[in-house]
């Protein structure tokens, strides 16, 4: 029998992390951890302890797992090894560095590897920000997989930890929007020793002493965090909830909503119970998350001797970095708990943050870098506003069963105080050679109009003439489905913005972004947001449409058609083609989109917008655009060119790698290339 989780071992390593040693160590003098066995031996090493392995380029960033984690077990005495964007083909990069001594750690970068890879429409991306020069074809679809098989044919007997947000979400069986079906737990197919869910540093750090200690990798079995693979004929905890096994959420769509209720149901760690999930005769166990990690450790963990830079090795600028190398993380997680986001599912509902003084000091730190231009490009996390926030009564958080902390009103227990986060952003533009300290993060516009000096010192000191904000619909139902706040709470917060940008004698205007075809959105729901846009004056440039991810609750409204806790139906835009006029829609001023929004109006009776109306969409008659456009997708459709493929790219070796878009044995190993 396992026994249960303890939350001894939780603590103990979160005291552990609290307890890192902390050496300040000058920027200039400041080294990336070895990407290659000449940099391992260059500071003595004759083997790494833990060989990390990344779908990203290497950036030595504490926005970054790979470099959070490294950093940590570094601290922690351990020597670690990156080996970043793999060639996968072969087994080599694997044994860069020579048999690890304790493990491998596996991830498939900062995104999920097909949401990185393709977009809404499953066509592939230009672009991977994550990448040096933003090049795509990097990692392979459904990286965790191939990098966890390749690392068990590198070397056996290793074992093979993986995590991250793909490890993470995809850790019971799941709906895979891009294969269109309900696939099984990560666990199976990659053939990892354990999942690590959520965030690591802590957990890594107990994997590691436990296994230097000399315990077996199964022992491990009783750690918060993890998720495992039973076998048949291994006997398994009697604690746990069972889930509908995976046949049966392949069968019925019910039971795949219901397996989704109890998932989010057991993710408060005061109170979440184990879980066991039936994959035919082996069970996937799911232990209760970690405990979150407490302001002391946070400190550590940001003030650890990152360069903030790239790996020296990469000649290309990485779009990521150049986006987020100026920025500070001030706290993690998040209690909004919206329906299509990932974030509170990996990183929690529980806030964690870090103290004013850490955050002040990596400023001071930033400011002595030859290289910093004077302006902090964000100060926030997940979001902006949430710092130091918590349940006033712990004791009720402990029993705390809900889903949103804000929807679908703020509860009351909640504390919403904006001072710290107030005296924090005061004292950060205040920093000697600081000329400007952004907020980029997204805004809880809710939570921001119950603070008139949140809002004051944002719009006179932080907002670079946009802000962005994320109303995401306008559509009661809509928001309730997304647990987002009701439409006129964006008009409330429009208003407070505007006024107080005037006082300040700023010209400053808001951004807000809008999802199209999320589950309950239909025709005429995104009509009235169209029409809304066109009152208001505003033209997104860019449009979000929606994507399931693996584990969302939104991504089981779109599968089953069901909300998981009220069972009741939800209105699905499933083709590609409907998804193309909800998109059109939230674009109807471009012109080059009239013939799809005019579809959907005649769809939808709603002709009444067609024609010069005050609150008409589109013309009567089409723009010589639309024309242009319509007659350039028939010449390419009567050519045959409209397969966006990727093409095949070159290993070290010169030997054409397989393209995503071509029949060919795709990642799998050849169990005779490079076995060791």
């Amino acid at each position: 029998m396992i026994s249960p989780p303890k939350a001894s071992r939780s603590s103990s390593a979160a005291d552990l992390l609290a307890q890192l040693p902390t050496h300040p160590v000058p920027m200039r003098e400041r080294a990336a951890l070895p990407m290659s066995r000449h940099e391992m031996e260059q500071r003595g090493w004759e083997e790494i302890d833990v060989v990390f392995v990344t779908g990203d380029a290497y950036i030595d960033h504490p926005s970054f797992a790979m470099a959070i984690l490294g950093r940590v077990l570094e601290a922690g005495g351990f020597r670690v090894g990156i080996v970043s964007q793999p060639d996968w083909e072969t087994v080599d990069d694997w044994q860069r560095f020579g048999r690890p001594r304790l493990f491998y750690a596996i991830s498939a970068g900062n995104m999920d590897s097909m949401i990185n890879h393709y977009t809404a429409n499953k066509k592939v991306r230009n672009d991977d920000a994550y990448s040096p020069g933003g090049r795509i074809g990097l990692r392979p679809d459904r990286a965790t997989l191939a990098y966890c098989q390749r690392a068990r044919q590198a070397y056996k007997g290793v074992p093979v930890i993986a995590g991250g947000v793909e490890a993470s979400l995809r850790r019971l069986a799941h709906y895979d929007y891009w294969s269109d079906k309900v696939r099984r737990s990560i666990l199976l197919d990659s053939k990892a020793d354990f999942v690590v869910f959520g965030m690591g540093e802590d957990i890594i750090l107990d994997i590691a002493q436990r296994l230097d200690a000399g315990e077996p990798v199964q022992s491990l079995r009783d750690m918060r965090g993890v998720a495992y693979a039973a076998g048949a004929s291994e006997s398994t905890p009697d604690d746990a909830i069972t889930l509908p096994s995976y046949e049966e959420v392949v069968a019925d769509k019910t039971a795949f909503a219901e397996a989704t209720r109890i998932i989010h149901n057991e993710t408060n760690p005061y109170n979440a119970r184990r879980l066991i999930q039936f994959h035919d005769r082996r069970a996937v166990v799911c232990n209760p998350p970690r405990l979150p990690i407490n302001q002391i450790a946070m400190d550590k963990i940001y003030g650890l001797p990152y360069t903030r830079r790239p790996h020296p090795s990469y000649e290309e600028p990485i779009p990521a970095s150049e986006m987020i190398k100026d920025s500070v993380t001030i706290m993690r997680g998040c209690f909004g708990g919206c329906t299509f986001c990932s974030i509170t599912a990996h990183q929690g509902r529980i806030i964690q943050s870090r103290s004013h003084d850490s955050i002040i000091n990596e400023i001071e730190q930033m400011r002595d870098d030859p290289d910093f231009k004077g302006i902090v490009s964000d100060i926030g996390g997940p979001t902006a506003n949430m710092y130091q926030m918590k349940c006033s009564r712990p004791e009720v958080e402990a029993m705390c069963r809900r889903q949103s902390c804000v929807h679908p009103k703020i509860c009351k227990l909640l504390g919403t105080d904006h001072g710290p986060l107030v005296e924090l952003m005061k004292d950060a533009r205040k920093v000697d050679g600081v000329k400007k300290v952004m907020v980029a993060s997204g805004i809880r516009m809710d939570l921001a109009r119950r603070s008139p000096e949140y809002m004051r010192e944002l719009t006179r000191h932080h907002v670079g003439g946009l802000l962005k904000v994320a109303p995401e619909h306008t559509d009661a139902g809509v928001l309730n489905l997304m647990r987002k706040p009701s439409g006129d709470d964006f008009e409330k917060f429009t208003e407070v913005f505007n006024e107080e940008s005037s006082k300040a004698g700023k010209k400053q205007y808001i951004v807000p972004y809008f999802i199209a075809s999320h589950p309950g959105s239909d025709l005429n729901a995104m009509i009235d947001l169209a029409v809304m846009l066109k009152r208001t004056g505003y033209r997104p440039d860019q449009v979000q449409d929606f994507i399931p991810a693996p584990l969302d609750v939104a991504t089981a409204m779109y599968y089953t058609g069901l909300d998981p806790f009220t069972k009741k139906p939800v209105h699905v835009a499933k083709h590609l083609r409907d998804r193309k006029l909800q998109r059109a829609l939230m674009q109807f001023f471009k012109p080059e989109n009239y013939f799809e929004v005019r579809k959907a109006l005649v769809q939808a009776k709603r002709t009444d917008l067609i024609g010069k109306g005050c609150d008409s969409l589109i013309p009567a008659t089409p723009p010589p655009e639309a024309l242009e456009r319509r007659r350039n997708d028939a010449n390419k459709r009567f050519r045959g060119e409209y397969v966006h493929t990727v093409p095949a790219t070159s290993n070290k070796k010169g030997k054409k790698k397989q393209s995503r878009h071509r029949p060919g044995p795709g990642y799998r190993p050849d169990t005779k290339k490079g076995a060791v």
